[in-house]
């Protein structure tokens, strides 16, 4: 970063090196820690994701709620999650049925439950514990070593819905992601698959949202990074990857 100079990424990893000890920190915890860092996470992704969808405050705080209790069951009681799930997308639903909502109801009504199958992937922080702090480790530094590859090699486009990336980055991004996981011991072919795959899956559809909102970032309160959910969309994605596998 200092050999670039760019200043843009100076500022992101100085906000990292302030971030990275308290998430350290809560994963050392344990289970109680990692939820109350999920529970935080999500509910700033929430506001971020509902100002992107243009949600209401009561949406965003309902929505909020439900994605924290999928977090809390994942801690207090996992065989409940699937109920808790359930009850949240009902609690979404009835907020635009409720208010009778005739011309935006169903915007509204799609946007939450996305919002909820979205976030709710959070909830995984808690079971993985050093897993998912692994994961987290090695798809940030696939997301900086594909950023720097794709300008440096070129090559075709990854998809139109991020222009800038190229498969070229993908790639050496995916290599730098495995050799993360290696040099953690926490390389296996499920880590691999979530990392390689996932975190770019995870870019592109926080991509494909903010094309649809006409926005470039989710927020701009994160120093370097715009919101936070710019800097979790890879992992989001990754963990669902990676508990499907597991």
């Amino acid at each position: 970063m200092a050999v670039s100079r760019r200043r843009e990424l100076l500022i992101r990893w100085c906000a990292w090196a302030v971030g990275v000890p308290l998430v350290t920190g809560a994963f050392w915890w344990g289970r109680p820690g990692a939820a109350a860092l999920a529970v935080v996470v999500a509910v700033i992704a929430v506001m971020e994701f509902g100002g992107l969808m243009r949600l209401g405050r009561l949406d965003r705080v309902v929505l909020a709620a439900a994605v924290a209790g999928v977090v809390l069951a994942a801690w207090l009681a996992p065989g409940q999650i699937l109920r808790v799930v359930a009850i949240g997308a009902l609690a979404v639903a009835a907020v635009p049925l409720l208010a009778g909502d005739a011309d935006h109801g169903l915007r509204r009504l799609g946007a939450g439950l996305l919002g909820l199958a979205w976030l709710s992937a959070l909830a995984a922080l808690v079971p993985l514990g050093a897993s998912a702090l692994a994961l987290f480790v090695a798809v940030s530094i696939a997301d900086i070593a594909a950023y720097f590859a794709g300008q440096r090699l070129g090559g075709p486009r990854l998809s139109p819905l991020s222009p800038a990336k190229r498969w070229s980055g993908t790639l050496a991004g995916a290599a730098a992601g495995l050799g993360v996981l290696a040099v953690l011991s926490a390389l296996s072919w499920p880590m691999a698959v979530a990392v390689a795959v996932g975190g770019p899956a995870g870019d592109l559809l926080e991509s494909m949202i903010k094309r649809g909102a006409e926005a470039k970032d989710a927020g701009s309160w994160l120093p370097g990074s715009g919101g936070l959910l710019d800097r979790i969309d890879s992992l989001l994605i990754a963990l669902v990857v990676l508990l499907v596998l597991g």
